[in-house]
C-alpha cells in the first residue's frame, strides 16, 4: 500500500473511491463518502489515505490521522463508522497498514463487515438506526411500543409548547449559520455539565461542521434541522448525509425546556419529514443511551480494537476497552 496526502488523490482515484463505496453496502454512510475526509482535511486535520491495489488500479482507500506512530480512522474522535473503502467481497490485510513506521492502528467504531479486522477486535457494541421509510406512518408501523408511546407523548408536547411560548416551527433543512453557532453553544454546555471530553475546544472542529453547513449536495453534506416555538431554539440536530442516509451527529435541546422533552419533537418531525428529503434510515450512533433504545428499529454491529505487532500494546487496549464498559455497566445500574 501506499500513503498520500487526501489532496494528493487524482480524480481518477477519487472516481474509484465512490465507485467502489457505490458498490458496498456496507459503506452507505456519509462518513465514508470522500466529502467527509474532504471536510475533515480542509477543516485543519490533516487526512492521509492508505491505497492499495495492484497494476495501476486502486482496489482499497483507508483514510486515516496519524499521532506519532498511531494510525486513526478519518474523523476522529467524532467518526462513527469506520472502515477501509473497498468493493464487497474484497480481502484486506489490515496488517499491510503498518508500513512506514506505524505501529498501530486503533479503531472503535469499525463496522463488522470490514474484512480482515476478525482477530484485532476486542469489543463490539450496538449501533442503533431508524428506518424512517414512509415517513411517521411507516415508522410507527414498525416501532417498538416504547417508540411509539414516545412518538405520540412528543405530539402532545408540541402541543403545550405552542400554547405556552408561541408558534411552533420545525425546518427540516436549515442553512441559518447562526442556528449552528446555538447548536455548538448548547453542546459545549452539555460537555461542559456532565464532564465530557469538549469535542469543539479545537476550533478546526469548528470550521468542520460550518463547512458542512454549506455543502448543499444530496449527495453529501450537512444537515441542519430545528425547532422553534416562538423566538425560542427548544432543539436541534447536525448531522451528516449521503443519499438515504442521515447520521444522528449532534442533537441537542434547551435545558430550560426539558420539561416538553424538545428532543422527541423534533425526532417525530424529522422523521416525518424524511421522505421529503429523500431519506430511508437515520444512524443513531453507538450507544446504549435511553432514548436511541426507545427509538430504534434495528441496529448494527461497531467493533473496537487495534491493529499491531505489539501483544503488549494490544493488552493495553484490551484492558481499557473492559475498563470502560465495567463503568458503562455501573453508571447503568445506578440509573436504573
Amino acid at each position: 500500500m501506499r500513503v498520500t496526502s487526501f489532496t494528493g488523490l487524482t480524480a481518477a482515484e477519487l472516481d474509484t473511491w465512490l465507485a467502489l463505496r457505490a458498490a458496498n453496502p456496507a459503506l452507505d454512510s456519509p462518513y465514508f463518502h470522500p466529502g467527509f475526509s474532504a471536510a475533515v482535511h480542509a477543516g485543519g486535520q490533516a487526512v492521509h489515505v492508505a491505497v492499495g491495489g495492484g497494476h495501476g488500479v486502486p482496489t482499497v482507500f483507508l483514510p486515516h490521522h496519524r499521532e506519532g506512530r498511531l494510525l486513526r480512522p478519518v474523523g476522529w474522535p467524532g467518526a462513527d463508522f469506520q472502515g477501509p473503502i473497498l468493493a464487497a467481497g474484497t480481502a484486506f490485510r489490515p496488517l499491510d497498514l503498518l508500513g512506514g513506521g506505524a505501529g498501530g492502528y486503533a479503531f472503535d467504531h469499525l463496522v463488522a463487515e470490514a474484512p480482515g479486522f476478525e482477530r484485532w477486535v476486542v469489543s463490539r457494541r450496538p449501533s442503533p438506526y431508524v428506518d424512517v421509510t414512509g415517513g411517521l406512518t411507516g415508522y410507527l408501523g414498525r416501532a417498538s411500543r416504547s417508540g411509539k408511546d414516545n412518538m405520540g407523548q412528543a405530539r402532545r408536547r408540541a402541543a403545550k409548547a405552542e400554547r405556552e411560548l408561541g408558534t411552533v416551527k420545525f425546518v427540516a433543512d436549515s442553512a441559518d449559520a447562526a442556528d449552528l453557532a446555538r447548536v455548538i453553544e448548547l453542546k459545549r454546555a452539555q460537555y461542559a455539565a456532565t464532564g465530557a471530553r469538549d469535542y469543539f475546544a479545537e476550533p478546526g472542529r469548528i470550521r468542520l461542521l460550518e463547512s458542512l453547513l454549506a455543502t448543499r449536495d444530496p449527495d453529501f453534506g450537512g444537515v441542519l434541522s430545528t425547532l422553534h416555538a416562538g423566538p425560542r431554539l427548544l432543539a436541534a440536530h447536525f448531522g451528516l448525509r449521503s443519499g438515504g442516509v442521515l447520521h444522528w451527529w449532534f442533537p441537542v435541546y434547551d435545558p430550560e425546556f426539558a420539561r416538553l422533552s424538545p428532543g422527541w419533537i423534533l425526532l417525530r418531525e424529522l422523521v416525518a419529514a424524511a421522505p421529503g428529503l429523500g431519506i430511508a434510515r437515520i444512524d443513531l450512533g453507538r450507544g446504549e443511551d435511553e432514548y436511541k433504545r426507545r427509538a430504534k428499529t434495528g441496529e448494527t454491529v461497531v467493533c473496537q480494537g487495534i491493529v499491531t505487532r505489539n501483544p503488549v500494546r494490544r493488552a493495553a487496549a484490551s484492558a481499557l476497552v473492559q475498563a470502560r464498559a465495567v463503568a458503562r455497566s455501573v453508571r447503568a445500574r445506578r440509573n436504573r
